[in-house]
């Protein structure tokens, strides 16, 4: 079977980057989007896609955690960073109110802003979103004709957050909070809305290790992919093989990758 992880955070001080993905490789995870939080984030994830270039893609954005830091050039740089060959998506990008890391309304202004740099470059949006569900939506609605879609990243919402993500035109991303049984009870009852071509899976990696895999290590990987989707499996009836075919081809569709 083969792997497509649509998220993983490889540039974290807690990876060695060649070896996160020479064991993902070895695992069935062929492909990987590194995500991008931040400017100083973007050169760094060029380069290591180009050490990897039929197995990585990456993402170009700013968090909303990293809202407040934002500069007008680097929204300037943005812009530039996307025409990369393996640029595939602006993002992270969204709201985060749950901490206000950054003020609300600059982290309302950096979205936008994001949003407008995505449809000018005709890629989708890599979205965060944490207790800022109604801000988020009602923004995106503005740009929902305009953009090539997206992905609600690490989606743990209720299923009425995703029939609202998937009425946008949004594929959702899977995590190891599904294989979290003490708080995975409104994904379970979301997925069961979640069409078979809007399903992304993604790690998150190093976060949110899956439960279900046994033994237990320190840090999640893409290399663990596999075991999200055993969980899925599990909970839909639907054998892996398939959920790896299927996650596959629409992260695929969705970056604009042909394989």
């Amino acid at each position: 079977m083969r792997w497509f992880d649509a998220g993983v955070n490889l540039l974290d001080r807690r990876f060695e980057p060649q070896a996160v993905v020479e064991s993902a490789l070895a695992a069935g995870v062929s492909k990987m989007c590194v995500i991008t939080t931040q400017p100083d984030e973007w050169q760094p994830a060029m380069n290591v896609a180009a050490a990897y270039p039929e197995n990585l893609v990456f993402t170009v954005g700013i968090h909303p955690h990293n809202a407040k830091l934002a500069t007008p050039d680097d929204f300037i740089r943005l812009g530039d960073a996307l025409q990369h060959a393996q640029a595939v998506a602006v993002g992270e990008c969204g709201l985060d109110f749950n901490r206000n890391f950054s003020p609300p309304d600059v982290q309302r202004d950096v979205f936008e802003q994001q949003l407008r740099i995505a449809v000018a470059a005709n890629k989708p949006v890599y979205l965060h979103e944490r207790d800022a569900f109604a801000d988020q939506a009602r923004i995106l609605s503005a740009y929902r004709a305009q953009l090539t879609g997206g992905i609600a990243h690490c989606f743990t919402g209720t299923k009425t957050q995703l029939e609202a993500y998937l009425a946008m035109g949004l594929h959702i991303g899977i995590t190891g909070w599904l294989c979290d049984d003490k708080r995975n009870a409104s994904l379970l009852e979301a997925i069961e809305a979640l069409p078979a071509d809007k399903l992304i899976l993604e790690t998150d990696a190093p976060y949110l290790f899956p439960k279900n895999k046994r033994p237990r290590a320190r840090n999640n990987e893409p290399a663990y992919l596999p075991s999200i989707a055993d969980k899925l499996s599990e909970v839909t009836n639907i054998p892996s093989e398939t959920l790896s075919k299927t996650s596959y081809a629409n992260t695929c569709r969705l970056f604009g990758i042909t394989d």
